[in-house]
Parts: structure tokens; sequence; C-alpha cells
């Protein structure tokens, strides 16, 4: 069994149609999505979508599809900055109400039995929380208690939306990227699983796609076409600004 880990897809829908083409071509057998589906441009028609694949699809819940759910109820949690609480308001607007209940049910972690890697532990952040931030910089001995109840079992995280393959302890720790919002290179990055891990990035259109999300509603839509599809932040950048708040 191949399984395609599509995280942070942030309703970067034409990034995520890219990546799908590449998981048609490459005969993946499932898809886990990891979290952050939201918020971001497109998050009606993402979720149309990913409902409509012809593939085997399980989701866990990322800390921007949880908060899109708590804007929903009414509630305020404090997670998410100020400058950036009217994208998620404005996303959790678009929900329907049975695009809502779907995402109430994804759970935090997910374990797949992948031949070739073992029992594959999936979350979105760290195993025991999804906001927790570290990097393939982050200092090992920072990460040992984090995933010291783990064992020898591979874990596939994301939420920080750089790819890396690293050791932590005995435990193989890989890092998929973001479909939507990469930092680094452009592209739409993802994860195949089985037989072996293989970092993926799938290149698209991308003058087309900032065009697409150029004319949706989505309050931030310039700057989104700008920073997360055709010139993206540095890595060098964003891992200066991670070490401030990383574990």
């Amino acid at each position: 069994m191949r399984v395609a880990a599509l995280y942070d897809i942030h309703s970067n829908l034409p990034a995520l149609e890219a990546v799908v083409r590449d998981v048609h071509r490459d005969k993946i057998d499932r898809i886990v999505v990891g979290g952050d589906v939201f918020p971001g441009p497109m998050p009606r028609e993402t979720i149309a979508y990913l409902r409509g694949l012809d593939i085997p699809v399980e989701y866990i819940r990322g800390n921007g599809d949880r908060e899109v759910l708590a804007s929903l109820d009414g509630d305020e949690t404090g997670g998410v900055p100020e400058k950036f609480r009217h994208l998620v308001t404005w996303t959790a607007h678009q929900l329907r109400p049975e695009d809502a209940m779907m995402v109430a049910e994804w759970q935090p972690t997910l374990r797949i039995e992948i031949a070739g890697i073992g029992d594959v532990l999936f979350c979105h952040a760290t195993p025991r929380n999804d906001t927790e931030m570290f990097t393939r910089e982050t200092p090992e001995a920072n990460l040992l208690p984090v995933f010291a109840g783990v064992g020898s079992s591979p874990v596939v995280c994301g939420h920080t939306h750089m790819q890396f393959d690293r050791m932590i302890g005995a435990t193989r720790v890989v890092n998929a990227g973001s479909v939507g919002m990469p930092f680094g290179e452009r592209g739409a990055y993802w994860l195949q699983l089985g037989p072996d891990v293989r970092l993926r990035r799938t290149e698209y259109d991308y003058a087309a796609a900032a065009e697409r999300i150029r004319s949706t509603k989505y309050p931030e839509a310039d700057d989104f076409a700008e920073r997360n599809v055709l010139r993206p932040p540095s890595e060098h950048e964003v891992l200066e600004q991670f070490r401030r708040v990383e574990i």
C-alpha cells in the first residue's frame, strides 16, 4: 500500500489539484490529510473537492481546522493572533453545516500500518498537541520528551510548512511540508509513504493559481497569492522566526 500525506493545504485548491494529479499518476492507494485544510482562500471549494476524490481519504485535525470550528461556535480560544482572526472568521462563514460536521469528526492523530515502513503515527504538530513548533534545526534534547512515548514507530507531522526527515532518539520523524502555504522554494509539498519514504514537491501553474485566488472574496487574497504562491518566504527567514517560539 502506498499512502500520500497531504498537510497544511490551507484551502489553496489549485495546489491541491496539482498534487492529486501526481497522486493519481503514481497510483497512490490512500490519502491522509494531515490537518489545516483551513483557513485559506477557497475553503468551501477545497472541502468539496476532497469529498469528491475517488481515492480513500482519512483526516486528522490541525490547529487551523480547530480554530475555524471554534469560530463557528462563537468561541474565542485566544489561539489566533488578533491580526489573523478575521481570516478564521471569514473561513468559518464559508462552510456549510455538513462541512462543519465533517471537520468536527476529525481526530488529532491516526495510525496506519504501511508495508516497508511499519506502524506510522500521523499527527499535525507533535503527538501531544497541534500547536508545538519544531524544525529540522530544533535541538534533539528539546524534543526527546515530546517523542518519548512513541518508541520506534515513524511519526509524520506538518504544521511548520517545511519538509524534513530526521531522527529524534529512536524515532524517525518526517515533516510532509505544506501543499498550500510552503516556506522556501515555491511548489506544493507532500509525502509519499510505501514501500519507502519520499519527500515530494509538485510544480503547478503559479500565475494561474494566483489569479484564481485573487478572484475570491478572501480578505487577504492578494497577499496569499503573492506570499504563498508566487514568492514564498525563504526557509532561512522562517527558521529565524521559528527559533523564538520552537519547543
